[in-house]
């Protein structure tokens, strides 16, 4: 008996695994799974999606793997928030049921991981990047993760082989994290498939890009979006009441890196996140360009709209120039998978966390669960399997990710996953029995953005929102860990409260109603208006559904 038949025995030894009866792939033939995913990445900055923003920053490297397989139009997620999306991903399971609700602690280890699946099929698993979950990566033959959200500069990482301890390495942390990624793959069990997860710090706030990268974008204007001035005139508290508004919530030091006092001397490391921890080379640099931006800053005297325009130009600058590194790394890993013999039988896919704003309605962030964060890139290629140029327009969430990889290895996916494979989409972008709409739920409030608890529905046309729940700090005692002494939420809490940024808020319940097909920018609550009754009791109807069948405990 051969090695791969001897493999192959042992994987349906694997009673735990079930795999799929009569369908079950040939080791040799099972897919390397690459997936690359990017934080806080925004649709409209990948120049596949075709955006005026993107086509003054392209993305060639990401483009490359839409032009060679499929681009999602309509991939969604289910909570737009880092740790909540990534347990999603993870598990295949909504926030309610993995446990992770909110940014920090949550994450219900006892569910089963997808890479504890794949590694038992015979999968050589790793992960490298960023983790963000309060728990040790599970499931994997080889980690190298960051610390909580990571640095840019000379990061942290913990390793298998790193007892426990995170240890500094020079550099910037996308160019590190795909070394660690290339690392694997040179040094993996050949005779295995893999599943690598690459996830990407950047372009995470406070968005510090490379060295080499510093004012790539500097003479490039890019357009401002027709509702960056939008007064939330026909939306509900939710809209006006939030703090991620780039005229009034995004930072000069902090977030531009200029001087809030306007001092046109002012050092970078006052300015600088992470400064303090840069070598001497990397302080020459950064000192150097950005304090000849903020003596330009100084020197011009904004005010009013003129210098909301200047935030958001600046903001975009420095951002696209972390996603071009994001964009570079996704070039060094294909020209691997390439060189090494592996496209013809790797699924490489590329996708964020969650959709961000970029300057739509004046904001950045996500959370919402509008358009601009409920969205989220998907790009995906596998030769032979994925029709090259196609675009899908069926409604996908980031649940779909752990059951497609299962589905992928020949693995039944368990009957608690709640999402679905996208198999059947691969040759033509579209199924015969699909979804015909999605569930949303955010609950992280009140805490950073103050953005209210709400969940909704989103069929093909239209979009159900529900805000709910108690206003200002009486909402700590909705959350479970900001009400856990010595949690990171319960910390972050009080710090917040003390501060002044949670303040009193009124309690909130409405809705609200939008025709995307008349409205795609979202700005024209049409709930409770003539016209709307019948299509405002369907998304009842099926808001209701979704509560009973998932069996939300709360709205």
């Amino acid at each position: 008996m051969n090695v791969l038949d001897s493999q192959y025995n042992k994987l349906l030894a694997v009673a735990t695994l079930a795999l799929v009866a009569g369908d079950v792939l040939s080791q040799d033939k099972r897919p390397n799974i690459l997936y690359i995913m990017s934080d806080d990445h925004a649709f409209q900055a990948i120049s596949a999606y075709g955006g005026a923003i993107s086509a003054l920053a392209p993305t060639p490297n990401i483009d490359r793997i839409a032009r060679n397989g499929m681009r999602f139009d309509r991939a969604f997620v289910e909570n737009s928030l880092s740790a909540p999306s990534r347990a999603c991903t993870i598990t295949g399971l909504y926030s309610h049921q993995n446990g992770q609700r909110q940014l920090a602690e949550g994450i219900d280890t006892s569910c089963v991981f997808v890479s504890e699946l794949l590694r038992e099929a015979g999968y050589e698993t790793g992960i490298v990047g960023k983790w963000h979950l309060m728990c040790e990566p599970k499931g994997f033959d080889y980690f190298h993760v960051l610390n909580d959200q990571g640095s840019y500069y000379n990061p942290v990482f913990k390793s298998q082989d790193s007892n426990g301890k995170y240890i500094r390495e020079e550099g910037y942390a996308t160019e590190l994290i795909t070394d660690h990624a290339l690392d694997f793959l040179r040094h993996r069990d050949h005779s295995k498939p893999f599943f690598l997860m690459v996830h990407h710090k950047a372009p995470h706030r406070s968005w510090i890009p490379a060295t080499q990268y510093l004012g790539m974008y500097d003479d490039v204007t890019f357009p401002v979006p027709e509702t960056f001035m939008d007064d939330y005139t026909d939306r509900g508290s939710a809209a006006r009441t939030q703090k991620m508004s780039i005229i009034k919530d995004m930072g000069l030091p902090s977030d531009l890196k200029v001087s809030d006092d306007r001092n046109p001397d002012e050092s970078a490391s006052a300015m600088v996140a992470e400064f303090a921890r840069m070598n001497p080379d990397q302080k020459k640099l950064i000192s150097e360009y950005f304090e000849a931006r903020n003596r330009a800053f100084c020197k011009a005297g904004l005010s009013g709209d003129s210098l909301s325009v200047w935030k958001y130009e600046t903001y975009l600058r420095d951002y696209l120039a972390v996603i071009h590194s994001v964009d570079e790394s996704v070039g060094r890993l294909l020209e691997y998978i390439e060189s090494d013999g592996l496209l013809s039988n790797t699924i490489v896919i590329y996708a964020s966390d969650q959709g961000f704003y970029m300057g739509e309605h004046g904001w950045f962030d996500k959370r919402f669960m509008y358009e601009e964060s409920l969205r989220t890139p998907l790009v995906m290629m596998y030769n032979g399997h994925i029709t090259p140029g196609t675009v899908s327009t069926e409604m996908v969430q980031n649940i779909d990710y752990a059951p497609t990889f299962l589905d992928l290895a020949g693995v039944k996916q368990p009957k608690e996953m709640s999402g679905r494979s996208l198999q059947p989409l691969f040759k033509t972008g579209t199924a015969g029995k699909w979804r015909n709409d999605i569930y949303y739920h955010y609950y992280d409030y009140p805490t950073w953005h103050m953005v209210r608890k709400h969940d909704g529905v989103r069929d093909d046309r239209f979009k159900l929102i529900h805000f709910y729940g108690k206003g200002g700090p009486r909402a700590q005692s909705e959350n479970k860990y900001q009400n856990i002494p010595g949690t990171v939420e319960y910390n972050s809490f009080v710090n917040m409260v003390k501060s002044g940024y949670i303040c009193d808020e009124p309690d909130v319940d409405y809705y609200e109603l939008y025709d995307l097909q008349r409205d795609p920018h979202e700005l024209h609550n049409v709930y409770g208006q003539p016209g709307y009754e019948k299509v405002t009791k369907k998304l009842h109807k099926t808001l209701v559904k979704y509560r009973k069948k998932l069996k939300v405990d709360e709205y």
